[in-house]
């Protein structure tokens, strides 16, 4: 599926469109909700592009494939869409998914604008076909560990399943909680019942409990089972990744969803871009957006400015990275080498550890900042 070249507005053109290729979850198992919030994120961006004179008065076109959290699927779509003739590939949630799809970018000479995904190693060598907005995980997940120890958590607990993602994150907080005296202990979710996993975690002496699964299943048992047992009242249920942002989290669990602390990619005060698409946002959602939504938009941003300045020659577009800037919904935006990274990344990325008001859950309380 794609979206329409044109925009109400947009001036007329018998130019030829320039398409871009869109990858999103859009179905089970990915995170469906998320992909529509990035998919909608990257329409706007795109409506508003062609509404300004698209790119040298050629509309922008968004070409579409749901990688349902696949990682094969996403580097089918990715030779398919360079098959098509795009002049560059856009999006992508699942950071698994994304690290394939950049894989593939990178050896077809395709340029690939991540938008929100986090592994550190999204390739296996530097690159210069590929650039990333969200913050590498790395910066995030130090952050949110930040957070546990001034929160006075030393001893944490992580209910994990078997990936890539979530071995790296446990990583990520082991190394930067032992440097500051704190301890990681590992609870396998797809060995232990959500029962079981309490049972557990009540004998462990951890204050807090970090849920490095998936949404809903097993996240929301998981959830369930911790609220219900009163040995655990006073443990802290964490979840960096974010499960907590979407409105389907609060439908599912209702106050047992409420603070739950998980990190998202937004500023403490959103610039007037930001307040005016945010507004957009939420007229075309129907829902509160998330940052991922955002994130979506400032995609199309750079992009377009990426192609103003390279054409649409991929080698040029990839070769105008560097020299990007742009003003986003989350400030201005620009790409640079940050080390130990191998792609072009917005080092600068607003990075925030919010959790959802037990009084009101539909408003998000900022917790930390970094």
């Amino acid at each position: 599926m794609s979206t329409s070249p044109a925009s109400p507005g947009a001036a007329r053109t018998d130019e030829p469109s320039v398409r871009l290729g869109a990858l999103a979850p859009l179905s089970r198992p990915g995170w469906a909700e998320a992909g529509e919030h990035l998919l909608a994120g990257l329409e706007l961006g795109v409506r508003e592009a062609n509404a300004a004179g698209g790119i040298d008065g050629r509309p922008l076109e968004l070409v579409v494939r749901d990688t349902a959290a696949d990682p094969r699927r996403a580097e089918a779509a990715v030779d398919e869409l360079a098959a098509l003739g795009v002049a560059a590939v856009a999006g992508e949630y699942h950071s698994v998914v994304a690290r394939a799809a950049a894989g593939r970018a990178d050896a077809l000479g395709l340029p690939f604008l991540c938008s929100s995904s986090v592994l550190d190693a999204l390739t296996d060598h530097p690159t210069e076909w590929v650039a990333r907005l969200s913050p590498p995980q790395s910066r995030g997940w130090q952050v949110y560990a930040d957070f546990l120890l001034g929160a006075g958590h030393r001893r944490i607990a992580v209910a994990a399943q078997p990936s890539v993602y979530w071995a790296s994150g446990i990583r990520i907080l082991r190394d930067y909680l032992t440097a500051h005296g704190g301890t990681v202990m590992e609870l396998d979710v797809s060995a232990l019942t959500p029962e079981a996993l309490c049972e557990e975690l009540a004998g462990s002496g951890a204050t807090a409990l970090l849920l490095l699964v998936g949404h809903p299943e097993p996240a929301v048992p998981i959830v369930r089972a911790v609220r219900g047992d009163r040995r655990l009242a006073g443990v802290l249920i964490g979840a960096p990744a974010g499960q907590p942002e979407f409105a389907a989290w609060a439908a599912l669990l209702g106050g047992d969803g409420a603070e739950v602390p998980f990190l998202r990619y937004l500023p403490e005060h959103l610039p007037p871009l930001g307040a005016r698409v945010g507004a957009a946002l939420r007229e075309g959602l129907g829902a509160e957006p998330s940052f991922v939504a955002y994130e979506g938009y400032d995609t199309i941003a750079l992009l377009a400015e990426a192609l103003r300045r390279g054409g649409t020659d991929r080698a040029r577009t990839a070769a105008a990275w560097p020299r990007v800037a742009a003003e986003g919904t989350r400030g201005r935006i620009g790409f640079s080498r940050v080390e130990g990274i191998n792609v072009w990344q917005w080092a600068q990325a607003p990075i925030q550890v919010v959790d959802r008001d037990p009084a009101e859950l539909g408003r998000f309380r900022v917790l930390h900042a970094g």
